[in-house]
């Protein structure tokens, strides 16, 4: 596979870490992640921008980029206890909405395939469907659920006259069968989209979406714990999917469709640390951060953090399924130090 380079910023890897060619599997044979930008935002609705979300998530970090970044909560250094490397980002064409999605899609097959976790910087959301995808074709058939983190269902069937869009992927996932719609959780869903008729479609398709009127009333982790059985139940994987916009705008306000009243940093940060230590995660991606709206790099921090929460996890999972003691978040911080 031939590599375009940096498309939108320098060309830069996430915080330092090695790269690799996707072209040349030798060069991730014995890796455990694989990132992959996937600079697209030719789906989207409201605000674009997204497209230089890979570029914004690799750099949104002011301590030096030299591939290390030891967790003081789950003490670990993910970047080196695990071979993280990164690929770059496919080539993405906004004009090409088909094409792009089929690259992407090549892109992080071949990384799950190898045998690696291939995570994903978008892009808008669009991505998810090529991502899921992608990552479901290197398993048995049926056997991948899904938890997604968003603000909006994504449900929509055609938008515009197009099948494909950030309102979309969804939909277009079930139809697909590679994602399972009664094993397909969502997370932080609010505000006055999507209508009646698609809400209908989805109840049809068995899945469950937890609005924040739910989250709120019964507590995330209750839901979360929920969600986690019904996403274990006869699949042996979970795709992660996080749009930065599940999150509130007072604390993700660099994206393309904000929407007041989600989840705060905090909340979303423990969420998938949590789904990544307790659960087999083949896949992940980070969504619709968009650095043209975003204050400060407030978005972009977020999402990098969001990633390191991800992969800090993943590697106190395989950590602690080695023996000693399982991590214990109450534990103090110099507690046998």
């Amino acid at each position: 596979m031939s590599r375009y380079g940096p498309m939108y910023g320098p060309d830069i890897t996430f915080l330092g870490v090695e790269r690799c060619d996707l072209g040349d599997p030798a060069s991730y044979a014995d890796a455990d992640v694989v990132i992959v930008g996937a600079p697209f935002d030719g789906g989207t609705s409201n605000r674009p921008g997204a497209r230089f979300g890979p570029m914004a998530l690799r750099q949104a970090c002011y301590l030096p980029h030299d591939g290390s970044r030891p967790s003081l909560a789950l003490r670990v250094d993910a970047l080196r206890d695990l071979r993280v490397l990164d690929a770059g980002d496919v080539e993405c064409y906004s004009g090409d909405v088909e094409g792009s999605l089929a690259a992407i899609e090549e892109a992080v097959h071949r990384v799950a395939a190898s045998g690696a976790i291939p995570l994903v910087l978008g892009g808008d959301h669009t991505v998810a469907l090529p991502d899921a995808r992608g990552t479901a074709r290197a398993y048995a058939e049926g056997r991948t659920s899904m938890i997604h983190f968003d603000a909006h269902a994504d449900t929509g069937n055609i938008a515009f006259g197009h099948l494909y869009g950030h309102g979309q992927p969804m939909r277009r996932l079930i139809e697909s069968g590679a994602i399972r719609g009664d094993r397909f959780l969502q997370i932080g869903l609010r505000g006055y989209w999507p209508e009646p008729e698609t809400l209908d479609w989805m109840a049809r398709q068995g899945m469950r979406s937890y609005e924040m009127t739910e989250i709120v009333a019964r507590g995330l982790e209750e839901c979360l714990t929920e969600s986690f059985a019904i996403a274990l139940d006869e699949c042996d994987q979970v795709f992660l999917s996080v749009d930065i916009d599940v999150c509130d705008p007072g604390h993700a306000p660099g994206t393309g469709t904000p929407e007041p009243g989600g989840l705060t940093a905090r909340q979303l940060l423990d969420a998938v640390r949590r789904i990544c230590y307790d659960l087999p995660v083949a896949g992940m991606e980070v969504v619709e951060v968009a650095p043209p709206y975003d204050h400060a790099d407030i978005t972009a921090y977020l999402g990098n953090r969001v990633i390191l929460e991800a992969l800090s996890a993943m590697a106190r999972r395989r950590k602690d399924a080695k023996g000693g003691p399982r991590w214990d978040p109450r534990q103090p911080l110099l507690d046998g130090r």
